[in-house]
């Protein structure tokens, strides 16, 4: 059984070069899709998945925007339950159930949360957490996702709280409480999977193109590369660039809000076999969570932060939500974690609508408090914008722009069919049980994993780990490079693996990058 890569979904240099060219001052498309975040690369697959032909551009690469820099996580909705969101809630838990059970089971899987029950939480509020897991259950069931997919939440004994988070300081602890939710491996692995599941159906992914101007007719666009301008034509376009979405479409106003992670090595905590949910001193919903990811690293987060002022192409966290974190961390752990023992952290900026009347009144206080429903939104000019939303929900944000941009231009195509259109690399829990791979590399790369491994048997360098103790190869870079449309250092370090994400670690893997890089380059056919 072969396990070579899609026909047609690998993307690369050569690939870029020429479709670019076939595509500016080209014919007429149906539709371009401006930013390939993850709504964008699902806005991209959604419309080539109707018959529609299809360019979708980003100024800089794949998922470099907030579709990076999420917790990987695949919520059910229960925060927006708590809230009264009763829609939002329902769409999360049923699009967490198309991912975990038919879309991407390879990159999504159940993830286990312990909320510790610590002196600081009361019983009322341990109650009230109970009892959101157990809507959170029924919120499974109603998305009709299977038990087997997610487990039912439970209590637990001092004893088992401890053997699942050793970690936890013992004085006081009297139990916790267990649930599950989806878990993204990678976010940006997730992009890369639509944009290659789109590409085999014919639609042009572009990166370092970048919109200069758009109208209801297509765009002038900018090859970042060369410096070449030019026009691209459509008869739709949709709008997916994210925080910076008001900068291409008059009337469009973005509240951005800021998720922080920190990043610590696994060593410095110890064995993690679930996550951690900590409750915010003061608040009754929001939760500092404790991500465990596989790689010798633990992420914690997260902030919600309104962001004011110019939006940065990678945000910086800032000390305020470095100290927050590491003192609700502080409340729970028998580890004391210090600032030093902080190796990494990254910021986020979720895109949310401004609806309010003014953008500094006393409304406008708190991004928390903004929804997270997304909307679609068609300008006079005919372009279709699609905002706010979450990365749980991308796929449903997608299928509702294609409808809006079908029904403002008038093009003939169906419904859309991506709820149960399998991504690049699926395969069922058995299906996947079987490869002949490494575990790590089924869980990134799925039905392709054999092909990723048989890189090492021709060269044997290629199976060596890039950074010690990380497990990413140098076989993956190689494979990024030839078909996932890595361009240099920066895709290869910092979106199609995480290894830039700890300043040391990237330092240390440079060079060994820039030979690949160098090598895979030459020998491009």
């Amino acid at each position: 059984m072969s396990h070579s890569p899609a026909s047609g979904s690998s993307l690369s240099a050569a690939r870029r070069s020429r479709e670019l060219a076939e595509t500016v001052g080209g014919p007429v498309v149906d539709v371009l899709v401006v930013g390939l975040g993850a709504t964008g690369a699902g806005a991209a697959l959604d419309a080539a998945a109707r018959g529609l032909s299809v360019v979708a551009v980003d100024a800089h690469d794949l998922a470099f925007g907030t579709s990076r820099w999420s917790s990987k996580l695949i919520h059910g909705g229960l925060r927006y339950l708590a809230s009264g969101q009763l829609d939002v809630a329902h769409e999360s838990a049923v699009e967490r159930g198309v991912l975990m059970e038919r879309t991407a089971p390879h990159l999504v899987r159940a993830q286990p949360f312990v909320l510790p029950l610590t002196p600081l939480v009361s019983r009322g509020q341990a109650a009230l957490a109970w009892a959101g897991f157990r809507a959170g259950d029924t919120l499974r069931l109603t998305a009709r996702t299977a038990r087997a997919t997610l487990p039912a939440p439970r209590r637990l004994s001092a004893v088992e709280t401890r053997h699942l988070a050793p970690a936890l300081r013992t004085d006081g602890l009297r139990g916790g409480l267990l649930s599950w939710d989806g878990r993204l491996v990678d976010d940006a692995r997730l992009v890369t999977a639509l944009a290659r599941t789109a590409a085999v159906r014919d639609a042009r992914i572009l990166t370092r193109v970048r919109a200069l101007e758009l109208t209801g007719s297509g765009a002038r666009v900018r090859d970042e590369l060369t410096g070449e301008e030019g026009e691209i034509r459509a008869r739709a376009v949709i709008n997916a660039s994210g925080v910076w979405a008001g900068g291409l479409v008059d009337g469009i106003r973005i509240r951005p809000s800021r998720g922080t992670h920190l990043i610590l090595r696994a060593e410095h905590l110890g064995p993690l076999p679930a996550g951690l949910h900590i409750p915010i001193p003061g608040e009754t919903n929001r939760f500092v969570l404790v991500l465990p990811q596989g790689d010798g690293r633990v992420y914690v987060g997260l902030t919600d932060e309104p962001v004011e002022g110019d939006i940065p192409d990678v945000p910086e966290a800032p000390e305020s939500d470095i100290g927050f974190l590491l003192d609700v961390l502080g409340s729970v752990l028998d580890v004391q974690v210090r600032r030093e023992d902080v190796v990494g952290a990254f910021a986020g900026l979720r895109p949310l609508l401004d609806t309010t009347p003014e953008a500094g009144s006393a409304a406008a206080a708190r991004t928390s408090d903004i929804s997270r429903r997304h909307a679609v939104l068609t300008s006079p000019e005919g372009v279709v914008t699609v905002v706010g939303g979450k990365l749980t929900t991308y796929r449903r944000m997608a299928e509702d722009a294609v409808d809006a941009a079908v029904a403002a231009r008038r093009l003939t195509a169906g419904p859309s069919p991506t709820a149960s259109l399998p991504l690049v690399g699926a395969a069922s829990p058995r299906a996947l049980a079987a490869l002949r791979a490494p575990r790590h590399l089924i869980r990134r790369y799925g039905t392709e994993a054999p092909a990723v491994h048989a890189l090492g048997d021709h060269d044997p360098r290629l199976g060596e780990p890039v950074v010690p103790g990380h497990p990413v190869t140098a076989a993956e870079l190689l494979w990024a490079v030839r078909h996932e449309g890595a361009l240099d250092e920066s895709d290869l370090l910092d979106r199609r693996t995480r290894i830039g994400v700890v300043p040391s670690d990237r330092a240390a893997a440079l060079d060994a990058v820039r030979e690949l890089l160098g090598e895979a380059l030459a020998h491009r056919g």
